[in-house]
C-alpha cells in the first residue's frame, strides 16, 4: 500500500508540500516492524509538471496523470487538496483505490468545473489571466498569501510556499468534470476549520458526500502545519487496508 497525493491548484512542487507528512508517516510506520508507509505526489500537467515544462492541458491531462499514477500502483489511498479532489472525481474509480481522503477539498457531482465549484465563495482568491490561456493569483505577496494559506505556519514556511506558486492552465478551472471518481469509494473529508481559503461551508457541503469527515483545527495546509493529524488518519486508514 502507498499513498498518492495529489496537490491544489496554481502551485507545483507537490513533493514539497506534502513532505512533512510524508516524512512522519514513513518514520512512525517503519518503526513498528515494518519498512515504514512510502508516498509520492502526482505531477500536474496544468501546473506546469509535464514533460511540456509550462502549463499545458487542463484537468484532462491531470486525471490521466493520476490514472497513470493508480496504474503503476498495487493499492493505493489517494490524498486529494483542494483542486485535488476535482482530480480525483475526473480519474474515475480505479482498481488500486482504496480510499480517498480529501483534505479542505471537494466531491463534485458530474458536470461540475472548479469555477463553477467555487463560484458562490464570499471572498474568492483573486486570481486574472497570465497570458498564453493561463491564470495566476493576482494582488498577492509572500506576507499576504502565507496570511490567508499558512496563518498556521512559519514566516519561512510561508515564503517557501510562495516561491512555488504559479501560473496554470484555464482548462483546469473551467473544463467539467465527466466522471465522479468519488462515487462508491470509501473516503473522508478532513474539514479544515481555520481555512482563509475555502469556507467551512463549502467544504461541509461536499464532505457530507465522503462515508465520514472530520474536523481540523488547521489553516488551508495541515499536511504542512499538522502533519501528526493527517498521519493519524492515514494510520486509521492503513489499519482498515490492510485487514
Amino acid at each position: 500500500m502507498e499513498i498518492l497525493f495529489v496537490h491544489g491548484a496554481l502551485v507545483r512542487d507537490g513533493a514539497w508540500w506534502w513532505q512533512p507528512t510524508a516524512d512522519l508517516l514513513l518514520s512512525r510506520t517503519g518503526t513498528r516492524g515494518g519498512t515504514g508507509i512510502r508516498s509520492r505526489a502526482v505531477a500536474l500537467p496544468s501546473c506546469g509538471e509535464g514533460p511540456a515544462g509550462h502549463p499545458d492541458g487542463g484537468l484532462t491531462e491531470d486525471a490521466a496523470a493520476l490514472r497513470a499514477a493508480l496504474d503503476d500502483s498495487d493499492g493505493a489511498i489517494v490524498v486529494g487538496h483542494s483542486y485535488g479532489g476535482t482530480v480525483i472525481a475526473e480519474a474515475g474509480r480505479h482498481d488500486a483505490v482504496a480510499h480517498l481522503l480529501y483534505v479542505s477539498s471537494y466531491l463534485p457531482d458530474v458536470g461540475s468545473a472548479q469555477a463553477g465549484i467555487m463560484a458562490d465563495e464570499p471572498d474568492p482568491v483573486s486570481i486574472g489571466p497570465a497570458g498564453d490561456g493561463v491564470l495566476a493569483v493576482a494582488g498577492y505577496d509572500a506576507a499576504s498569501f502565507g496570511a490567508r494559506f499558512l496563518q498556521d505556519a512559519d514566516t519561512s514556511t510561508q515564503q517557501a510556499a510562495w516561491d512555488r506558486v504559479t501560473a496554470q492552465s484555464a482548462g483546469a478551472f473551467v473544463t467539467p468534470t465527466t466522471a465522479a471518481g468519488w462515487q462508491d469509494v470509501d473516503s473522508t473529508s478532513l474539514v479544515c476549520t481555520e481555512d482563509r481559503s475555502t469556507t467551512v461551508g463549502l467544504q461541509r457541503a461536499h464532505a457530507a458526500r465522503a462515508t465520514r469527515s472530520v474536523d481540523v483545527p488547521t489553516g488551508h495546509h495541515p499536511f504542512i502545519t499538522r502533519p501528526d493529524l493527517v498521519v493519524e488518519q492515514l494510520e486509521l486508514l492503513l489499519g482498515s487496508a490492510t485487514a
